[in-house]
């Protein structure tokens, strides 16, 4: 393929992402609330099945960091890592933004590149994965989470070969320290 000719699949896949950015960025511009201002940073395990809807399904389980601090409007800085039982293994880190729902609940948007390895699990087509996810989570009066995490990976057409896979899975977030003041 020539030069020209990857440049303009990429564009083409850059279609898919940009609207996930679009959507992030005008929920960060959200006004902050009481209950926004106050979360700490989050320890976050999942534990689910990863490739809903492929031929190649398996548990997966996943830890995640999410800092207490925000950039860009309401952004924060998150970054994980995910394992299936058959081998396959992502690193990622990213943007996360919380939209709460009330007191209680919160829908959480976040965008995250990051490495795969496939091991004896599916093949993706690429090293690199791009990481897009909703988490919408009840809020306990401690701060802690309870949840479900829907996300999906995609090369975004880095490879000619871009099959993603979905994954759903139960998380738990434990708040570390304080709530910010």
């Amino acid at each position: 393929m020539t030069r020209v000719g990857h440049w303009a699949k990429g564009a083409r896949a850059g279609h898919r992402v940009f609207p996930v950015l679009v959507l992030c960025a005008l929920l960060a511009a959200l006004p902050m609330t009481g209950a926004r201002a106050l979360d700490p940073a989050f320890l976050t395990f999942g534990a689910g099945s990863f490739d809903l809807n492929g031929g190649d399904t398996t548990a997966t389980l996943s830890v995640e960091y999410t800092h207490d601090q925000r950039l860009f409007w309401e952004f924060k800085p998150m970054g994980g890592l995910m394992a299936t039982l058959d081998g396959a293994f992502y690193v990622y880190g990213g943007l996360a933004v919380d939209i709460f729902l009330g007191q209680r609940f919160v829908l959480t948007p976040s965008f995250a590149p990051g490495l795969y390895r496939e091991g004896g699990g599916k093949d993706l087509g690429h090293v690199i994965e791009f990481r897009s996810s909703v988490k919408l989570a009840y809020r306990f009066d401690n701060r802690a989470r309870l949840g479900l995490d829907l996300y999906h990976l995609s090369n975004a057409g880095l490879a000619n070969r871009n099959p993603g896979a979905n994954a759903l899975m139960l998380t738990y977030s434990m708040p570390l320290g304080p709530p910010r003041r």
